[in-house]
């Protein structure tokens, strides 16, 4: 069964099945393998219905095979470039993690101050 695919394997399905956890896809008439949601698209896929249907062809990557229970993991998301915006903001998080430093600053002059009045205190 595993001598015709391979892990890597880009090829195309269709859609055998769907449940809330994921698509069954066959790569041929004996072999079939299951998309997890989350291999879907890139983002957030809250209902998978909003993007398969039973019958679609669809292009998959094979990320697994467990040869001793014949489970195949596939993956829709791994054959498609990961969209601009999704680029844009991951640039936007970093350039506002490398300024937050500068944002603690003045509660890091001030812990000092803090410590100096409880010591003061305490006496």
């Amino acid at each position: 069964m595993a001598e015709k695919f391979e892990t890597g394997q880009v090829l195309t399905g269709k859609v055998t099945g769907i449940q809330p956890y994921g698509a069954f896809v066959a790569l041929d008439e004996q072999v079939q393998g299951l998309v997890h949601i989350s291999e879907v698209t890139h983002g957030f896929v809250k209902d998978i219905n909003e993007h398969l249907s039973v019958g679609d062809e669809v292009k998959v990557k094979i990320l697994d095979i467990n040869e001793e229970n014949g489970k195949y993991s596939l993956s829709i998301r791994a054959t498609e470039e990961a969209p601009a915006k999704q680029q844009q903001a991951s640039s936007q998080k970093q350039a506002v993690s490398e300024d937050a430093p500068a944002g603690f600053n003045t509660l890091k002059d001030k812990l000092q101050d803090w410590i100096k009045q409880t010591e003061g205190n305490r006496k």
